[in-house]
């Protein structure tokens, strides 16, 4: 993929959550929807290559910046040279948490000037950047994304005007039901408005209404059934769904 570097200069902890999480976007989408692609572009016998995440979600595998200092912290160097070293989902795993720290670094590196046109105090600035650690750690690393799926065939649709959906929803007694997909009106408009700008806790892919989605019961998150391995028939046997990682920290299966 190749393209003109997109640079970005975000100023607040909203704009540079927002510049992080398309940067991420796209990392994700090079390393799950994209990957055959982005495999083929990481050839051993080429040059130190990076692997880019850009502020408008797109991807780039390219040479590393010439100017030193460079304009912002630099991806790791080289990911291609392993590439037919290693068995591919390892490699991946690899890229994915290098690239993670640098996409930490990235957000960082804007978060240590923030306020440096305003009068605040240290602890202003502080609780600033707590805050912006607190929502990029609300999203599951590009590791986690990697390791918890094989191979994703289907992008995810961000045509959030589609009025149909096919979701799991909870009933009183915390039975878990699956709907069928239905068509808008008045009494489902509450219910759209609250989904349609949902991301899927573990791709970060939008809500689509056309894709079965399940809620998390503890932590609240919404998952591609696909995603997390369930299928609407088997939501109907679950009484209290928990996600991979509310799993992973009781103790127990979903």
């Amino acid at each position: 993929m190749e393209m003109a570097a997109i640079s970005s200069s975000p100023r607040t902890v909203e704009e540079i959550f927002k510049d992080y999480s398309a940067r991420r976007s796209g990392i994700v989408r090079a390393l799950t929807y994209d990957v055959d692609e982005f495999y083929a572009t990481c050839d051993p016998e080429k040059e130190n290559l990076c692997l880019y995440g850009h502020p408008n979600e797109t991807w780039e595998v390219t040479l590393p910046a010439e100017e030193v200092p460079p304009e912002l912290p630099e991806p790791a160097l080289g990911i291609n040279f392993a590439r037919d070293g290693m068995h591919r989902r390892d490699w991946l795993s690899l890229v994915a948490v290098h690239t993670d720290s640098w996409l930490l670094a990235v957000a960082f590196y804007f978060g240590a000037r923030l306020n440096r046109n305003e009068r605040s105090s240290d602890g202003e600035s502080d609780l600033r950047r707590k805050r912006l650690f607190s929502l990029i750690n609300d999203l599951p690393t590009v590791f986690e994304v990697v390791t918890e799926r094989k191979h994703v065939k289907d992008k995810p649709n961000v045509d959030n005007g589609n009025k149909s959906r096919s979701s799991t929803k909870r009933t009183s007694d915390g039975q878990a039901k699956s709907s069928t997909p239905r068509v808008y009106d008045e009494s489902y408009a509450e219910d759209e408005d609250e989904h349609g700008e949902t991301l899927c806790g573990s791709c970060g892919g939008n809500y689509s209404g056309d894709e079965f989605w399940i809620g998390c019961d503890i932590c609240e998150r919404w998952y591609h059934g696909k995603c997390v391995k369930i299928t609407p028939a088997k939501a109907e046997s679950i009484k209290q769904y928990k996600c991979p990682s509310c799993s992973t920290k009781k103790g127990g299966r979903p």
